[in-house]
């Protein structure tokens, strides 16, 4: 059994009340990628698993590689398909968790476009789809960018930075923000049960070929026994939880999240510069960070936040907490990966 697994086994005694999932319907979009692909696995291997997971995706071949052990499960289903089409099916989902969109910055670059369609799009499908069909609950997994750029020691659910809407780069911060008023003006117009994710930057196994995130570069690096290549002095500061600690965060939000409000998830015991997340990764790993220019693409893909650190009070006050330190989670990522 990899890290990954035996630290979702881990998960199963904590504070979520799985009962609430009991003969549930449960919509997952983005279902391939990092923390969709983590929610998946953390439903299916529960052992007292009494619901049905449908993973939805652009990728049918991914899926099939990253779901191969479920494809034979009745209680699992991958659907194809385009969260910024109307959905083509007739299941009544109980719960909808809305993690499709791509979070790498070579896509905030070349597909601006989509990005904000998947955001906001797929909000507007997915709720009236969810109007129709039973829904109970709808959780939107945003981003911490959000908040913009602000000189404020940690953000808290009511703080609200600069962006700068005539940057493309903007496509990702604007399109979560304008997605999460969207979704809450549905729960406002009507009455349906909305919760707001707002994850920091999340890491761990399992994350696509096409992500290109500091974090997937860095281990991409170790794992194929190469030094760290820095593409910048690394000083912005930030927040970072492991992808097992940020599903479990959704989970529980799902679950006790307070309608209408939005809730950070970050650990507060990962707070660290892009530079020191290398050097970790590399102490890990057993190699080096080394300096080297970027390319173009990759400094128009960079974000200009220089600090985002999260106040997480409003999440732990529902009884959510991390299992292992910065240093381990990174060495489970690394083994498992390698496994």
């Amino acid at each position: 059994m990899t890290p990954y697994l035996q630290d979702i086994r881990e998960l199963y005694k904590d504070s979520i009340t799985w009962e609430f999932l009991k003969e549930c319907n449960i919509l997952i979009t983005g279902a391939t990628g990092l923390i969709g692909s983590c929610l998946v696995d953390i439903l299916m291997n529960h052992p007292d698993k009494a619901w049905k997971v449908y993973a939805m995706g652009r990728n049918e071949e991914r899926a099939n590689r990253r779901f191969h052990q479920y494809l034979q499960d009745k209680d699992f289903k991958f659907l194809k398909g385009d969260i910024e089409k109307p959905i083509q099916t007739d299941v009544p989902f109980h719960y909808i968790i809305h993690a499709a969109s791509n979070a790498s910055p070579n896509f905030f670059v070349n597909n601006p476009v989509e990005i904000i369609k998947a955001n906001i799009y797929g909000v507007a499908n997915l709720m009236e789809y969810g109007m129709k069909h039973q829904m109970r609950r709808f959780l939107y997994v945003s981003s911490g960018e959000v908040y913009g750029n602000n000189n404020i020691d940690a953000f808290s659910e009511s703080d609200y930075g600069y962006v700068d809407i005539l940057n493309p780069r903007a496509c990702y911060p604007s399109a979560k923000r304008a997605a999460e008023t969207l979704a809450i003006c549905y729960g406002k117009e009507y009455g349906m049960d909305v919760v707001i994710a707002r994850p920091c930057h999340t890491y761990g196994p399992y994350f696509t070929e096409e992500d290109n995130r500091v974090y997937a570069q860095f281990i991409r690096n170790v794992i194929n026994g190469e030094d760290i290549f820095m593409k910048s002095a690394g000083l912005q500061y930030r927040s970072w939880c492991y992808v097992v600690d940020c599903a479990a965060a959704l989970l529980l939000l799902l679950c006790k999240g307070k309608s209408g409000e939005a809730y950070n998830i970050a650990d507060s015991n990962s707070n660290v510069t892009i530079k020191e997340l290398a050097e970790i990764v590399a102490k890990e790993g057993g190699r080096q960070v080394i300096s080297k220019e970027p390319t173009k693409e990759e400094i128009e893909g960079f974000t200009v936040i220089k600090k985002a650190v999260f106040d997480t009070n409003k999440l732990t006050s529902l009884g959510w907490k991390v299992q292992r330190s910065l240093q381990e989670n990174i060495r489970h990522t690394i083994e498992t990966l390698l496994q």
